[in-house]
């Protein structure tokens, strides 16, 4: 079944508390705890991370106004529901102005308080994609479509399926730009964890100075320039999957703080002291041999063991060339700047099929794309692709030795200035008609145009 919200319920009235405790953990959705007056409920938020709370705005020594204070300040993510009577509609009222989401006028109907409830996690599920999608726009720029037909890409597929099952933490490895981050995507959405986030780290690309306090999240002034609290991606995360891109790259020193998270589910914030635990399951990825890091001395042997409880191999494009047409077509169509999608002629694909492809998918698509570009037609000829195979296929002899043969591969973007300026001049320089040739706005065309030097004449 899907992971249960965290629901904390604060209220002073022992009757009201043990009602909304008993209704709401009869719904299969919510793990709920309960806290009798302010200060349990602050301790309570110190060691676990709740989805929703609940919460009454009249207790003695600690209010609830205080508790909310303390929730924005310590657990922003977390969906506060004030809990009121019609004499503290005003004091509730200000309670939004405070960052409560809503609040609740006793007596209090069941059904109002599960709807509420359901659109406050709404809510924060929203707050976690804004946040996912500011921090990693260009992650999600791609596609979460697996292609392939081939046996070996097919059995991947049916293991990483398999594995999904499980909450088993999973290793996978293989060559950059063979998609490995497509396959954690698969085995989170497989998973029962599907219903909650899905957050993507690259270990290798985040400064070993800043991944602590990415991963981890940090307290208001533990360095400089922490002005607030902020949580880490762990919390973020909490119920779903985290993904960890390029784990063979993180530093001896963030390692065990790492292992001891992986074994325990606890960590502390940095400059933190309180303990808090969250529920995720971790996916890791490298394209490094963690085994020769371990006797490199680069890589924890433990921390290689909590990783690797089951692992995958993507293997490389070379491996499953039967799968190039369908990669190829499902780029044209994709890259295509207009309706009508270009098509290849005879031998071209015979050619992408013999490259023995280093970059994997990645290049791939790269080469697509710029051969979309630099094809004048509605077909991609053999010349269209030479620049990306110029003597990198052929033999290296004594007669010609590689070093004495510049490279004549062209940028994307100036294989995008060539393929411009060709447009344009066919068009006799209208630049209406060459949009609509190209397929992108009249303003686009002009900033390109500006952005490249090109002009009448050229």
């Amino acid at each position: 079944m899907p992971k249960k919200y965290h629901l904390l319920v604060v209220d002073d009235e022992e009757p009201l508390r043990h009602l909304l405790e008993s209704e709401l953990s009869e719904a299969d959705e919510f793990d709920v705890d309960v806290a009798a007056d302010g200060g349990e409920a602050i301790n309570l938020i110190q060691a676990k991370v709740y989805d929703v709370m609940l919460l009454d705005i009249r207790m003695p020594r600690v209010s609830g106004i205080e508790v909310l204070k303390f929730v924005q300040e310590y657990s922003p993510a977390t969906q506060v529901i004030i809990l009121t009577n019609y004499a503290d509609i005003k004091t509730a009222i200000q309670t939004i102005k405070l960052g409560a989401y809503d609040f609740l006028a006793k007596p209090y109907d069941i059904e109002e308080i599960f709807n509420t409830i359901h659109r406050a996690i709404e809510r924060r599920q929203l707050s976690i994609d804004n946040k996912l999608m500011k921090s990693e726009l260009s992650r999600k720029a791609g596609s979460n479509e697996l292609i392939g037909g081939s046996v070996a890409f097919q059995q991947l597929v049916e293991n990483a399926t398999r594995f999904a099952e499980s909450d088993s933490f999973v290793l996978i490895q293989g060559a950059s730009g063979t998609g490995k981050e497509l396959i954690a995507n698969l085995i989170h959405r497989r998973s029962m964890r599907n219903n909650r986030p899905f957050v993507a780290v690259n270990c290798a690309s985040i400064p070993d100075a800043l991944l602590e306090s990415e991963l981890f999240g940090h307290e208001k002034g533990a360095f400089t320039n922490a002005f607030s609290t902020k949580e880490g991606l762990v919390e973020v995360a909490n119920g779903g999957t985290l993904f960890l891109d390029e784990v063979g790259d993180i530093s001896p020193a963030i390692q065990p703080k790492l292992l001891r998270f992986l074994e325990t589910g606890e960590f502390r914030r940095v400059g933190g002291t309180n303990v808090l635990s969250v529920d995720v399951r971790v996916v890791s990825a490298t394209n490094k041999d963690l085994r020769e890091e371990v006797a490199a001395g680069r890589f924890r042997e433990d921390l290689l063991y909590r990783l690797n409880v089951v692992s995958l191999r993507v293997p490389t494009l070379s491996e499953r060339p039967d799968d190039i047409p369908l990669l190829v077509e499902y780029f044209l169509t994709r890259k295509a700047k207009s309706k009508h999608v270009k098509s290849l002629a005879p031998g071209v694909l015979e050619m992408l099929q013999g490259h023995a492809w280093p970059g994997n998918i990645r290049e791939l698509e790269h080469v697509i794309e710029g051969a979309i570009l630099l094809s004048s037609g509605d077909i991609i000829e053999e010349k269209d692709m030479m620049m990306y195979f110029h003597r990198q296929d052929q033999p290296v002899t004594a007669a010609s030795p590689p070093a004495a043969a510049p490279s004549t591969a062209l940028s994307l973007d100036e294989v995008e200035r060539q393929h411009i300026g060709r447009v344009l001049r066919e068009n006799n320089f209208n630049r209406a008609r060459t949009a609509e040739s190209l397929g992108i706005s009249k303003k686009t065309l002009y900033l390109k145009i500006k952005r490249f030097g090109l002009a009448a004449g050229e």
